[in-house]
């Protein structure tokens, strides 16, 4: 349209990255969607509680980049099916904290082994010095990012 900018979206990178992101997440959730009840949220907050355990609903959020609703409702979800624990923190006894439960670990050693071999299947296409440019980039691009929400 002339007057207007033109955004080519298959050429535009956050479009691209996102449509790549959400193709690789599909691509494995479905997997632990059909084996084992699980949305690609409860998934994310799972695979965070398992890295680091005894952190908050909001710090789940944080680490993953997903909205806090949507956080909030895939904890409610583990919770009622006891994959998830809620404690009080040690340091602030108003605060909440997550932990995988026994019965989130079982599923947790399930699905860890199976998203990482998808990205190994994934990384296979790209040589060593591809891999570790890509590495580069990726954070590369997050540091800038940092900076950009920052203004």
């Amino acid at each position: 349209m002339p007057g207007h900018a033109l955004l080519e979206l298959e050429t535009f990178l956050p479009y691209r990255l996102s449509v790549l992101s959400n193709t690789l997440s599909q691509a494995i959730a479905r997997v632990y969607e059909k084996r084992f009840n699980l949305s690609v949220t409860e998934w994310r907050a799972m695979a965070v509680l398992g890295h680091c355990s005894d952190i908050s609903a909001r710090e789940v959020a944080e680490r993953t980049a997903m909205d806090k609703v949507a956080v909030s409702r895939a904890v409610a979800r583990l919770l009622a099916k006891g994959h998830i624990e809620r404690s009080t923190a040690s340091h602030d006894k108003r605060q909440s904290v997550l932990r995988l439960s026994d019965e989130g670990w079982k599923i947790y050693d399930q699905v860890a082994p199976l998203a990482l071999e998808h990205e190994q299947r994934l990384l296979a296409h790209l040589d060593e010095e591809e891999r570790q440019w890509l590495t580069r980039i990726l954070e590369t691009l997050w540091q800038a990012e940092l900076v950009e929400s920052k203004r």
